[in-house]
């Protein structure tokens, strides 16, 4: 996987660099300090995925999100927030982040990470996940989409519990269906309603009011 790293403190830079380095299965083609060397370096090196910084000089990386998404083929990306002092979570899913980590997150974390999301998932920290559906209950709802009314019955019960933050084999144990069976069903649901991943279909069901925030909801996307 070819991994690139935008962060505007030097001491972050290096530390991922040589975290990732050493990885036999990953490549970091570059280390930037802002978001416009951001997306003019994943387009020479067709990076896979992007771990994130948000608050950086000359283009900040959620515009810097966005305009990666314009790419083809676009690179996955992670943002990197400091929880307490960040308030863009929600800004930075609709420009297309596939997923947030903590700056604080063990190598551990990070390396899965990059591996979830490079094989087309999508990833949010629990206490990010929180401050996104305290961030929906303060929205205005807007019309559901008419795609919705093209899922059948059981795509439609699939796009909630995705949507409420379960794994594919806790959909399968709660509907009672093969593991198969609900990726199947999870790839139709994005299919037809025109999205990426599973952290568009939970933007889309928050904002259009299929889902709404309360504490059955609130529980890790993954």
């Amino acid at each position: 996987m070819r991994v690139l790293i935008a962060d505007d403190q030097a001491v972050v830079r290096l530390g991922f660099t040589a975290m990732l380095a050493a990885q036999p299965d990953i490549e970091v083609v570059g280390a930037v300090a802002d978001g416009r060397a951001a997306v003019n370096l994943a387009r020479h090196s067709r990076a896979d995925v992007v771990l994130m910084d948000i608050r950086m000089p000359v283009l900040g990386g959620i515009d810097a999100t966005r305009e990666l998404q314009a790419l083809d083929p676009s690179p996955r990306v992670i943002v990197l927030t400091t929880f307490d002092i960040d308030d863009y979570v929600y800004d930075a899913l609709r420009a297309g982040a596939s997923g947030f980590l903590l700056k604080d997150a063990t190598p551990a974390q990070i390396l899965e990470a990059i591996h979830v999301v490079a094989g087309g998932e999508a990833l949010l920290a629990p206490t990010v996940t929180r401050r996104l559906i305290s961030e929906f209950a303060t929205r205005p709802r807007l019309t559901p989409p008419p795609q919705l009314g093209e899922l059948t019955g059981r795509e439609r019960e699939v796009f909630v519990l995705v949507a409420r933050g379960l794994a594919n084999a806790e959909i399968a144990a709660t509907l009672h269906l093969a593991e198969q069976t609900v990726k199947t069903h999870v790839s139709a649901m994005l299919a037809k309603l025109g999205l990426r991943d599973r952290v568009q279909a939970v933007v889309l069901a928050y904002e259009s009011g299929v889902v709404v925030p309360g504490a059955a909801e609130d529980l890790p996307l993954r």
